[in-house]
């Protein structure tokens, strides 16, 4: 790895962010291999970047699993792919009383935003028709902001789920074009590049990010980064490979909690108005120092994720208060773009049970 390097002063760097002025890529790296001991620094000038957007507000996300396992795909990080022998659970489509459920679950535990993920490939008109009918009856009921992770769509599947009011769609690029090959062989980095451009013209909001720590160098994390800038994303989750046993990426354990931060001031740095949310593998990776990445993030999944568990739901909450941060669970737009919330702070003691 080439040596540390780090410009003049990050807060050069921050001012540059708030001004509008896309990040460089020689920037990008520096980010990235900046040494440990300006670690705070750096850390602190994000949080100007991340308090001039957010302030001290939280939004959390709430996954449902709605269809584990079962997938032809290959993806060489993934407990559900075809290549996997993790011992996961394995099911077909949740019926609607199920996924509604996951959606009280969700407002319970004071999240924003309901996410239905499925494995597979992609999905059939009659699962998009299964998926758009509970998606109405949860606008109906709850109110809740719906983000839908399906696989690759067809645009009539696309405009489906918009006109049935899902508000975003979640499909990562999960790294640089470079080395997508090395991680998938059953899909291409063009067939997500389309899946969110098939999203984006049926009117819904696109939520793309990546995976740190399967292998990638530098300059892929760099090339994502900025790939994701020129996609006008509104959410970006930064996933840290969780190491599953039965995956092709088993035994690749290379990240440290140092590194996982310097990944989320990059991502606050290059997108300085976006949701940055941490995300999957958070509690493995960061460890001991999870509060740290509310200084750069806006936003976690609370509870658990897709085939593992995650930190509980009181822990959270009592991490963000302990911050002196507070959870938000609606958002407007200002007239003058800048990101306004109603707030509505908890404490550990109302988590669902």
């Amino acid at each position: 790895m080439p040596a540390s390097v780090c410009p003049a002063s990050w807060d050069e760097v921050a001012d540059a962010a708030l001004a509008g002025l896309p990040l460089s890529r020689e920037t990008c790296l520096s980010i990235l291999r900046s040494p440990d001991d300006a670690l705070l620094e750096l850390l602190a000038a994000t949080f100007r970047v991340r308090r001039t957007y957010f302030g001290r507000q939280v939004q959390l996300y709430y996954l449902q699993n709605a269809k584990s396992g079962l997938c032809p795909e290959d993806c060489g990080y993934c407990s559900q792919s075809k290549l996997s022998t993790a011992p996961i659970q394995k099911y077909n489509w949740m019926n609607a009383e199920k996924l509604l459920e996951g959606a009280r679950r969700a407002k319970a535990s004071q999240a924003r935003t309901y996410c239905i993920v499925a494995s597979g490939r992609g999905p059939s008109d009659r699962e998009v028709e299964h998926v758009a009918g509970v998606v109405e009856r949860i606008k109906d009921e709850l109110g809740l902001h719906i983000c839908c992770c399906l696989g690759l769509l067809e645009p009539q599947q696309a405009q489906r789920l918009a006109d049935a009011g899902v508000d975003r769609i979640n499909h990562n690029l999960n790294t640089s074009r470079r080395y997508y090959d090395d991680i998938c062989s059953t899909h291409t980095y063009q067939d997500r590049l389309d899946t969110l451009r098939v999203a984006s013209e049926a009117g819904m909001e696109l939520c793309c990010g990546l995976i740190a720590g399967m292998g990638e160098t530098d300059e892929d994390v760099a090339d994502v980064v900025m790939e994701l800038q020129h996609l006008n994303v509104e959410s970006i989750p930064v996933n840290f490979l969780h190491a599953i046993d039965g995956t092709p990426l088993e035994t690749v354990h290379v990240l440290n909690p140092r590194y996982c931060l310097k990944v989320l001031c990059l991502l606050r740095l290059a997108h300085p108005s976006k949701e940055i949310r941490i995300a999957g593998g958070r509690e493995v990776h960061l460890r001991s120092m999870q509060a740290m990445g509310l200084y750069a993030a806006n936003s976690l999944f609370v509870s658990d994720y897709l085939t593992t568990k995650g930190q509980t739901a009181s822990e959270d909450f009592r991490m963000i208060e302990d911050l002196g941060f507070e959870i938000v669970t609606t958002v407007q737009e200002s007239t003058a773009g800048v990101v306004m919330t109603n707030t509505s702070c908890s404490h550990p003691e109302t988590e669902a049970t």
